[in-house]
Parts: structure tokens; sequence; C-alpha cells
């Protein structure tokens, strides 16, 4: 059986890879919940939701990818935190405005609290304000 850690990598990588739900359901349990303080996130309340939305993001973004900088287990609190950044540039049609031609680079932390052998909920630590004005949507 993988580990935690196995499991939340696995998840990192599908969710940021855009594989949407169906690439990232194995890695979670069915009612899997989702909270961001993040205002594009705002309405978004499963994991479920949350990785359909990336995988849409990535209909509109190129030159899409990101960097794992670190990914921490907390055995005794049940979750693995995965710290990233994420990049890409707004040229499709899609997003809250025509394509800008402009890049981001965004921090950002997923902390994926386990129950049983799968994710129950992820909670995204992301500053969505300044990936937003870099992207030129501000």
């Amino acid at each position: 059986m993988p580990s935690m850690t196995e499991i939340a990598k696995s998840f990192f990588e599908a969710c940021d890879e855009g594989k949407g739900w169906e690439g990232c359901k194995e890695y979670c349990h069915g009612d899997a919940t989702f909270s961001a303080q993040a205002e594009p996130l705002a309405d978004i309340t499963s994991v479920e939701q949350y990785t359909n939305w990336m995988k849409d993001l990535l209909t509109f973004m190129s030159e899409t990818g990101y960097e794992l900088k670190s990914l921490a287990t907390d055995d005794e609190r049940k979750n693995v935190c995965a710290y990233g950044i994420f990049f890409g540039t707004h040229t499709g049609e899609g997003g809250p405005c025509p394509p800008t031609g402009k890049s981001m680079r965004t921090d950002y932390v997923y902390v994926m609290d386990f129950g049983e052998d799968k994710i129950r909920h992820v909670t995204k630590i992301w500053h969505a304000g300044l990936a937003m004005k870099e992207l030129g949507w501000v």
C-alpha cells in the first residue's frame, strides 16, 4: 500500500498537470472537501470541483507547469503539505478577460488531510491577487 507521502505526491502531480477529477479521484475520498481563502476559488468546496477548475485553467494557459519545492508529511496529524510554484501564460480564450499574453509564477501550498488511506480534505494556501495582477486580470 502506498504511503501518505506517495499518494499526496501523485495527487499533486495529477492535479497540477490538469488531469481533472478523473485523474485525481483514485487518491481521494469521493466526497473530499476543499477550501481556500482566495477569490477565484471562493465558491469551490470539493476536491472534485477544484481539480476540474485546474483542468479548465490549463485550457487557456500555455507554457504551464509547476515546480514541487517541498513535500512534508505529518504522521501524527495525518496530513501532507506540498509547496509548489505554478507558472503559465494567458494565451487562450478563457478566464476573466481576453488573452493578455502575460505570464505569472505563483507560490502555493496544498495541505492534504487524510482519512484512512485517501485524501479527505485539501486546503490551498495561495495569494491569488498577486497571480491575477501578473496575468493582467486586475
